[in-house]
């Protein structure tokens, strides 16, 4: 045994502990989630008509695409960091920022790594930077000061799939360990001992509370509940249209010869059922017509939910495909969507201190200290508002 088994093992149990909520938050995020049906007024044979329902995705979708960090600057100078955004650069953060962001909106966390580069890296004077999921990486904090504590990233041998690995982030080391196998003891293979007195990682918190420090899904509660009830419906209007959408028919007086039976055309009975015209030589014969379902019941009940969700979201109208009072102009447009530009504000300032603390990290990696103006750091971010070219031309004149 090892001195860190027991510092891994709880942070191994911990991680496996929430696997289920992450799978959930995954499986809503996918279209995944599968409701059992209720069966009230389902036939057996149609329970397996469940829909897909993509809110959730539209809406976190909709956030990340406006979450875009530009360059890093202090805040008492107007030019940006180069150092910090060639960092940026090299390390693909252009786009695998996006990846943490959207992470962190549907499970709550995302993590963010910092290690020094090795000596035959291609950028010797760039650290290392890894976006982390919550599927494979955990961390602990400190309440007084947020600081990370301890952190573990568990991941395969490249080249062994039944050998596992791992990583525990430590504030004085990193230490590399590995196993045979998930009932194996923990192997020490590597202890690199940096005295930073930092764990090199960095948390993406989402819809932090002072009562939830490691942050909480966006696709809350009410989000799914609508979600829910939007694919059951959309699964009893696709039995409705199965059963009822097409005109029932009653013949009476007319033999069973009498429909065309076709050896090698079994469905031929049905075909002539669903004719627009059935004509048959027997007098006596007579038809009779039920009036096909109406479906308007399930597509309304599906505009009032999509107005719900709207009304949780800040969604604008149209990205939900219902019809809204506002005209279509550009000043409509841009009331339409003030309250998903406010809540990515606050998701940019959010992200923004993670993202600051990385860069500082950085630096103690790089430097082997945080210089005292980098804590006045600052994000800079893109303005998430849909820009009109009549804004533009009136900020340059402004200008």
């Amino acid at each position: 045994m090892s001195q860190y088994d027991k510092t891994v093992d709880d942070l191994v149990n911990a991680l496996n502990g929430r696997k289920g909520r992450l799978k959930e938050n995954q499986a809503y995020y996918e279209s995944e989630y599968r409701l059992k049906a209720l069966g009230l007024s389902t036939p057996p044979e149609l329970r397996h008509m469940t829909a897909a329902i993509g809110w959730p995705r539209m809406y976190l979708d909709s956030l990340e695409e406006r979450l875009d960090l530009e360059d890093f600057r202090n805040a008492d100078q107007a030019e940006v960091d180069e150092r910090l955004r060639s960092w940026w650069q090299a390390n693909y953060l252009d786009a695998e920022s996006g990846l943490g962001h959207l992470e962190s909106m549907i499970h709550g966390v995302a993590y963010v790594t910092v290690a020094a580069p090795a000596d035959d890296d291609d950028n010797p004077d760039i650290p290392i930077i890894r976006v982390e999921s919550p599927f494979n990486f955990i961390a602990k904090q400190d309440k007084r000061t947020k600081k990370l504590t301890e952190a573990l990233r568990l991941y395969k041998h490249p080249s062994i799939p039944k050998e596992d690995m791992a990583t525990l982030l430590l504030p004085d080391r990193t230490v590399y360990l590995a196993r045979g196998g998930p009932f194996a003891q923990w192997k020490i293979d590597e202890v690199i001992q940096h005295d930073l007195n930092r764990v090199l990682a960095t948390q993406l918190v989402n819809r932090e509370r002072l009562t939830e420090c490691y942050g909480k899904s966006e696709i809350t509660p009410e989000l799914r509940s609508a979600t829910d009830a939007a694919s059951r419906i959309m699964m009893n209007l696709q039995t409705a249209s199965e059963l009822m959408a097409i005109p029932q028919r009653v013949l009476f007086g007319i033999e069973a010869g009498e429909l065309p039976a076709d050896p090698d055309n079994p469905g031929a009975t049905m075909e002539a059922y669903m004719a627009r015209i059935l004509a048959f030589e027997n007098e006596n014969g007579k038809g009779m017509q039920f009036s096909a379902a109406d479906l308007r019941n399930f597509t309304e009940s599906l505009q009032e939910l999509a107005k719900q969700v709207a009304s949780y979201t800040g969604l604008p109208p149209q990205y939900l495909s219902f019809s809204s009072e506002n005209p279509a102009s550009a000043e409509a447009i841009k009331s339409a969507e003030s309250r998903l530009v406010k809540k990515t504000e606050r998701k940019a300032r959010m992200f923004g201190q993670a993202w600051e603390d990385t860069m500082r990290l950085g630096m103690l990696v790089m430097d082997g200290e945080i210089p005292s103006d980098a804590y006045q750091l600052e994000s800079v971010w893109r303005d998430p508002s849909t820009p009109t070219f009549a804004a533009k031309s009136d900020g340059v004149v402004k200008l």
